[in-house]
Parts: structure tokens; sequence; C-alpha cells
């Protein structure tokens, strides 16, 4: 069930991409390269994750194992250092 959310998720932000506009709401404090990385993340089943369905999310799918991460959290730490099986990645905003 989890996979089958951030999937319909990540297709659902692939089938259209926001305006400028829509990205308004969030306002960056510090300048880019001040924050530090979220290297150890921690996941949540879709059912317990508290994400409003207006919010955007990064998606990723490596191997068929997808992940999202909130852009509310990327706004707050730019990047997440994550790995899927054997391939380390950064998810980076």
């Amino acid at each position: 069930m989890k996979n089958l959310f951030l999937a319909a998720t990540i297709a659902a932000m692939s089938a259209s991409w926001a305006s400028a506009d829509e990205f308004s709401k969030y306002r960056q404090i510090l300048p880019r390269g001040q924050i530090a990385a979220v290297t150890k993340p921690h996941y949540v089943t879709a059912k317990q994750a508290v994400v409003a369905r207006d919010s955007y999310v990064l998606g990723v799918v490596v191997e068929g194992q997808a992940r999202a991460y909130s852009l509310t959290l990327l706004n707050n730490h730019e990047v997440v250092n994550d790995q899927i099986g054997d391939l380390p990645f950064a998810a980076v905003w």
C-alpha cells in the first residue's frame, strides 16, 4: 500500500509541472548551502504520513522502490542523502 501511494503521488507530480506561482508559498530563509543535509532519513507508511493533500513532494523510484520527499522538508534541509539497495543518491531541492 505504501508503494502504491508513493507511486500515485509521483505519477501525479510528473503528470503536470506546477507553475512558479504555485511554489511561491515556500520562502528561502538562509542562503543555499547553509543548511545541514538529512543523512539518515526516517520513513513512515503513507497511512502514517502527515502531508496535506495539496503539498508537493519530490518522488524517486529506484528498482521498483518508491520514496517521496516533502518539499517542506527539503526547503528546510535542501538535501536528503539516501540509498535504495546498493545505489546511494541525493534528493536535492
